[in-house]
């Protein structure tokens, strides 16, 4: 395996971790919010 191709999938990697935790903040925001909606009605 060349270096590049090692590069290129440390790449694929940060970007799949980064992608999955925007994933997990942006449930995490939606969860709190309808929580906040849910409790502020009652």
């Amino acid at each position: 395996m060349t270096s590049d191709m090692m590069t290129g999938a440390g790449m694929g990697w940060m970007m799949g971790g980064a992608a999955v935790i925007w994933i997990l903040t942006l449930a995490a925001l939606v969860l709190g919010i309808a929580a906040l909606v849910k409790y502020l009605r009652s």
